[in-house]
């Protein structure tokens, strides 16, 4: 099994910084299926606010952020084949809907999330994606749906300002 370190996920994916929650991938199988691996430290952002006195439960890894790893996941096994780091040209993923979302027990620093994502249908540019996150063995999230869609990045910029085309 070949595992792919931030190099390749930084070129496969835009996300940089405090926002890229995907540290490694493994067993990738492209239009299939694809782990990923995300340590969770103490030093994260997230508990930058907490005090001296926060109480163990005040370092439960906000499920936001696991979402929001997850669906890295998802969105690097969907353009997996044809990475384009660039968001300024060409094509940009854009996440849809997410279905049939549990929230399992909570993770916490030390922990590893393991993402777990299989393709369930791809057409044209658009995926759906299903899986789960396991820490330490126990179900930390399961989604069974999630959409992605590729669109030309021409056509997120906003339209002409035709007040001004009109006078």
């Amino acid at each position: 099994m070949t595992v792919h370190g931030i190099d390749r996920i930084k070129n496969t994916i835009p996300h940089r910084g405090e926002i890229l929650l995907v540290d490694r991938v493994a067993d990738v199988v492209p239009g299939t299926r694809l782990t990923a691996y995300k340590a969770i430290s103490g030093n994260e952002p997230c508990y930058a606010p907490l005090g001296q006195d926060a109480a163990p439960a005040d370092y439960a890894y906000p499920t936001s952020l696991v979402i929001e790893s997850w669906a890295q996941s998802a969105v690097l096994l969907s353009v997996w084949e044809n990475p384009n780091p660039d968001v300024l040209a060409g094509k940009v993923e854009l996440a849809g809907s997410i279905g049939e979302a549990v929230i399992g027990e909570r993770a916490y620093p030390g922990d590893v999330l393991e993402h777990r994502v299989r393709l369930v249908k791809s057409v044209d540019e658009t995926a759906i994606l299903a899986g789960e996150t396991l820490a330490g063995g126990r179900e930390v999230l399961r989604i069974g749906s999630f959409v992605v869609a590729l669109r030309d990045v021409t056509e997120l910029l906003p339209a002409p300002d035709r007040a001004l085309l009109s006078v």
